[in-house]
């Protein structure tokens, strides 16, 4: 028995009366049967509480994770070291249990940290104006480009960078068929971003700083050439590697976006994460979301409220530019501890150790037999491989020893059949990117020794 009343035979009824129907099914005649599913539920038969327990901890046995592996994956999260503190802060009932804060006389502390967050968010890409928040870096990425068809709707073609995250292309392409918006790909040489020609039928161009490939793109040149045109940039930003990088708001960029994982937030088998959104003023009024703004009351103390909302729970339905309501700000609330625990110091000082890590490991990796760069670019804690041997095969050697060393680009990317992206974070050591070198090396002569021994066979 569930904890719901369940509906009767004449309880369906009347109401199925009541919309002019004869049965359940005439309300799915609108769907293509092609899409059905014309058959029951493959469901085996019901378990007792114990039974369900053990097949789940037998599923869950099935993972591996970071402390049981040494994990050079990235690919757009990351295993970085998350502070006692934000599960300290975000677990209380205050911020844990709030919904959208209607009221805020009574909702000071969230609304606070929302624009402490949103402060926090524009310094590090240097545009005056930040949203708390979005659902994830992806969507970010697509809520941006619908930014763009709003401000001049006659513009019908989004110019995306192949060193975009795949799941941020495909969100994109995804959202933009459903606009009848047109995507074209920019092509990558030397693993950086060349734009075709422009023209006036450009909403935006759409990079990511550093790419997908770990290479630091220069934003000024691109940015440029989409103002020439009257397009937007859109940048979807790694948050950290920021902190030593050109802002993309100097740059010229329209509209910074990425996945908020990095700060603060663990891997937790694909989530929980946040996504961050931040604009020029001239887009204010078209960003998704909610923008927390500083006040005084009527005694002249410092408060807080919610001061642009483009939700339809908010404002006037055909006004509304944005779905979304409840957001991330929980997790918004976890990047802005996270920040605040390193300061403008410390995340300046994390980033520069990053680079020489990976500067290290890049020159370690590098200089194996049977192991290139795929671009000479400069790159923060990412980088790209060529590996004369089956990727596959080489990532399984690798993990028979307890290493992961990284993520197989022919997921992505099939023209980078042997590619193997490599990321870095503080929690890899010295030590670490040792044994990643040796147990890589080991494996990619191993590789090569069979194939060569099936050819001579």
């Amino acid at each position: 028995m569930t904890r719901y009343t369940s509906l009767t035979d004449s309880d369906r009824g009347e109401m199925l009366a009541a919309i002019g129907v004869d049965s359940v099914q005439e309300l799915f005649a609108d769907i293509p049967a092609g899409l059905r599913l014309d058959r029951a539920l493959a469901l085996g038969p019901g378990l007792s509480e114990q039974e369900v327990f053990e097949e789940l901890r037998a599923l869950a046995a099935k993972n591996v994770s970071t402390e049981d592996e040494l994990s050079f994956l990235g690919a757009g999260m990351y295993d970085h070291y998350v502070p006692a503190l934000i599960d300290s802060i975000v677990g209380r009932s205050e911020f844990l249990t709030p919904y959208t804060p209607y009221q805020p006389e009574i909702s000071q502390g969230g609304l606070q940290a929302m624009f402490e967050y949103q402060t926090a968010i524009c310094e590090l890409t240097g545009l005056p104006v930040a949203n708390a928040s979005v659902y994830e870096g992806p969507s970010a990425v697509g809520a941006a480009g619908y930014v763009a068809k709003l401000r001049d709707p006659g513009r019908r073609r989004f110019v995306v960078s192949r060193g975009v995250h795949p799941h941020s292309r495909e969100t994109l392409a995804t959202l933009a068929r459903a606009w009848g918006m047109q995507v074209d790909e920019a092509a990558l040489t030397d693993g950086v971003t060349e734009l075709p020609e422009l023209d006036a039928g450009v909403s935006a161009i759409v990079v990511q700083q550093p790419n997908f490939l770990g290479a630091v793109e220069c934003l000024d040149p691109l940015a440029a050439a989409a103002r020439e045109v009257g397009a937007l940039t859109i940048c979807a930003c790694d948050p950290l590697p920021l902190a030593l990088l050109k802002p993309p708001g100097e740059c010229g960029v329209d509209m910074a976006v990425g996945e908020g994982q990095t700060l603060g937030g663990r891997l937790d088998f694909g989530g929980p994460s946040f996504g961050f959104f931040a604009a020029t003023e001239a887009l204010m009024r078209r960003i998704p979301g909610r923008i927390a703004g500083e006040t005084r009351d009527l005694d002249g103390k410092r408060g807080f409220v919610l001061t642009l909302q483009t939700r339809e729970q908010h404002i006037r339905r055909e006004k509304a530019t944005s779905n979304i309501c409840t957001a991330q700000a929980l997790n918004a609330l976890a990047g802005v501890i996270y920040l605040s625990w390193l300061g403008r110091g410390g995340i300046v000082e994390l980033g520069e150790l990053m680079l020489q890590r990976t500067a290290y490991a890049r020159e370690r990796l590098r200089a194996i037999d049977g192991v290139s760069l795929l671009h000479e670019q400069p790159v923060v804690r990412e980088f790209a491989v060529g590996i004369d041997a089956p990727v596959a095969r080489v990532i399984e050697r690798c993990r028979e020893h307890g290493v992961n060393p990284g993520y197989p680009l022919s997921l992505d990317y099939p023209e980078l059949g042997h590619g193997l992206l490599v990321a870095i974070t503080e929690q890899r050591t010295r030590a670490d990117i040792d044994r990643l070198a040796a147990v890589v090396e080991a494996a990619v002569a191993a590789e090569r020794e069979r194939e060569h021994a099936e050819a001579s066979a």
